[in-house]
């Protein structure tokens, strides 16, 4: 991984200068923002100053990567350990032996070799942004600055298992729609590949003129017929182009938008997101983090780039001298009975607090909403599914049986 050195200045305006290893640039920068350093200059260490591993370029390919279930036990492992009096060197040292994960297991000896160099553990851990995002880091930075690092521990394990079950939630709000556009989509291709030719070839030994929704069945029936290889291959690079497209910024936003807007399962998309939000705001606030700050790295924590663009700019708002209730007004993602909770929380000084009534408030909506959600789908299905009916009798049933009615009044 490519190392960077970064100049810029922190809460108290003072210049600080480092090092770190990055994917890239921009996540280089991002985790430099999580160490709650205001970046003024990123860029790539000399080469002379990094070791090259003969194909290294390779190993990255076929090494184990760290899951979102490896971090989560280790906050709780290191929490443990911690609150039993462990060093956290020592703790570092059990953890890498016992740990199961490869990758995982690499990212603990590094932690303990920047350690056992000079480097505090947040920085340590700014040089795996792969792996720890930059809330935990910075998390992190102010336990070791309040001397609460093994609570802070805790509440990341809290944290990341809500934030598990809140993207479990999403998937499961996604799921069943697309399973149900999915069948919708193979039962239409099915129709016109094997039942409507053969339909077809009855209609054509008859030798009647068909209507013409018939006609329009038939045709559309033998193009994918002729042309389902180019059709296929169509949709493959369709795949490929919308895959392309999301890993894009403008590409992401557009998604991520759009995916708020999905009848049903988009506010329970939305729901989840902001549950999310107010949870890591909530816990970034209680842990003393400064409120700008917390929006900043909460904002890269709802993986929702239209929701996070509105985070960014209620930090915006603050940071013009605006209250977070103005702000949240403003961002117009919010219902009013969450500007209502947000205006007394920061009226009594207990933002945290209600932050967190939030995000449990959100939680328990997400969860009816899912519970309630084949109800809801089931209406729209049955239209689809009608229609779907409606056409194939106009198309196909209805020329058989004016045809079998004249064959009848021909043997009579």
């Amino acid at each position: 991984m490519p190392s960077y050195t970064y100049r810029g200045r922190n809460s108290s305006g003072q210049e600080v200068r480092g090092q770190l290893e990055a994917p890239s640039r921009d996540e280089a920068a991002r985790a430099v923002q999580g160490l709650g350093v205001t970046p003024l200059e990123v860029k790539a260490a000399a080469a002379a100053g990094r070791s090259i591993k003969l194909g290294g370029s390779f190993q990255g390919l076929f090494e184990e990567k760290v899951r979102h279930e490896d971090i989560l036990l280790f906050f709780r492992q290191i929490y443990t350990l911690l609150k039993a009096g462990v060093p956290i060197m020592r703790a570092l040292t059990g953890l890498q032996e016992s740990a199961v994960n490869q990758g995982m297991k690499k990212v603990l000896q590094d932690l303990r070799e920047s350690l056992d160099s000079g480097r505090e553990l947040s920085a340590a851990m700014a040089r795996h942004p792969r792996v720890f995002d930059g809330f935990s880091i910075n998390m992190v930075r102010v336990g070791e600055m309040t001397g609460m690092l093994e609570e802070i521990f805790l509440r990341l394990f809290h944290h990341m298992e809500f934030e598990r079950f809140m993207r479990e939630q999403v998937r499961s709000a996604l799921r069943y729609p697309s399973f149900v556009v999915l069948a919708m989509g193979v039962a239409i291709v099915v129709v016109n590949i094997w039942v409507i030719p053969a339909f077809a070839k009855v209609f054509k030994g008859f030798k009647a003129e068909l209507p013409l929704m018939t006609r329009v069945l038939i045709g559309f029936s033998d193009f994918m017929v002729a042309n389902w290889i180019y059709m296929l291959l169509l949709v493959v690079a369709a795949v490929f182009g919308f895959r392309s497209w999301v890993a894009t910024r403008g590409g992401r936003y557009a998604w991520d938008k759009f995916k708020l807007r999905v009848p049903i399962a988009g506010k329970i998309v939305r729901k989840a997101t902001l549950a999310r939000f107010a949870r890591s705001f909530a816990l970034a606030s209680k842990s003393g983090v400064p409120v700008i700050q917390a929006l900043s790295n909460v904002a890269q924590t709802v993986d929702n780039a239209f929701i996070s663009d509105k985070i960014e700019r209620m930090r915006d708002g603050v940071e013009r001298g605006e209250s977070v209730l103005r702000s949240a007004i403003g961002a117009g993602v919010f219902t009013p009975v969450v500007i209502q909770m947000v205006a007394v929380g920061e009226e009594s000084g207990s933002l945290d607090d209600m932050m967190q009534e939030i995000a449990e408030m959100y939680q328990r909506e997400v969860e009816y909403d899912l519970k309630t959600l084949a109800q809801q789908i089931e209406p729209i299905l049955i239209v689809f599914l009608g229609i779907m009916v409606l056409v194939l009798a106009m198309g196909i049933f209805l020329p058989l049986w004016d045809l079998g009615k004249v064959a009848m009044g021909k043997g009579g």
